[in-house]
C-alpha cells in the first residue's frame, strides 16, 4: 500500500528540501514544488493517475503567485486534502483569508515538521489559548492594516498605495521589511 501523499510548496529551496526529507522519514510520499504553477501541475498529474494528495504545506509569499491562489484549485482537484499555510509575513488578514479559502491552519515561520503535522492533525480551535496582556504596537497594527488593504486589492501594490494614500515606493519599502513583532 502506497504511503500518503504530502505536497510541500515553498520557494525557499533549503526549507522545502529539509521539510521533504523530514516528512519522507516519517513515511509520507512527498511531492514538492517551488511555486503555485508547478504545484498545480503535480496535483493534476496525481488526479489523472487517481492518486490522492491528502496533506499540503503551502508558503504564503512566493516569487510569483501567492500561496493563497493555490488553496481553491488544489481542493477542487483533491477535496480530501488538508492544508496548512506557512508564512514569515503573518497578518490577521492573510490568516483569515487562508482559512476562509479552505486551509485548516496557519503557522508563522519558522515552523518545524512537528508543528506542521500537529497543525494538520488538530485544526480545531483551542478555547484555552492565552490572550495577550499587552495590545499590539502601533507599528504592528500598521503592518496588519497594510496587509488587509493589500489583500483587498488582490496584491496590487499601486491600488493599495492609492487606497492608503501613500507613494507606491514607500509602500514597497514597507512591504520588503519583516513584519513587526507583537
Amino acid at each position: 500500500m502506497p504511503s500518503e501523499r504530502f505536497l510541500v510548496v515553498d520557494d525557499d529551496d533549503v526549507f522545502r528540501g529539509v521539510l521533504k526529507r523530514a516528512l519522507s522519514k516519517r513515511g509520507y510520499q512527498v511531492l514538492d514544488a517551488p511555486d503555485v504553477e508547478t504545484a498545480l501541475a503535480l496535483a493534476q498529474q496525481c488526479q489523472e493517475h487517481h492518486e490522492e494528495i491528502l496533506w499540503a504545506s503551502i508558503d504564503l509569499k512566493m516569487q510569483q503567485a501567492s500561496g493563497l491562489t493555490l488553496i481553491e484549485p488544489l481542493l477542487a482537484l483533491h477535496p480530501q486534502c488538508r492544508m496548512v499555510m506557512l508564512t514569515g509575513y503573518s497578518s490577521i488578514a492573510t490568516a483569515v483569508e487562508a482559512i476562509k479559502l479552505g486551509a485548516v491552519n496557519y503557522l508563522c515561520k519558522p515552523a518545524d515538521t512537528q508543528e506542521i503535522l500537529a497543525a494538520l492533525a488538530h485544526p480545531e480551535a483551542n478555547p484555552e489559548t492565552e490572550v495577550a496582556e499587552q495590545p499590539p504596537s502601533v507599528n504592528r497594527l500598521t503592518w496588519e492594516h497594510i496587509q488587509k488593504v493589500l489583500q483587498e486589492h488582490e496584491g496590487n501594490i499601486s491600488a493599495t498605495a492609492r487606497a492608503l494614500g501613500m507613494h507606491r515606493r514607500t509602500l514597497q519599502r514597507k512591504l520588503q521589511k519583516r513584519p513587526v513583532r507583537q
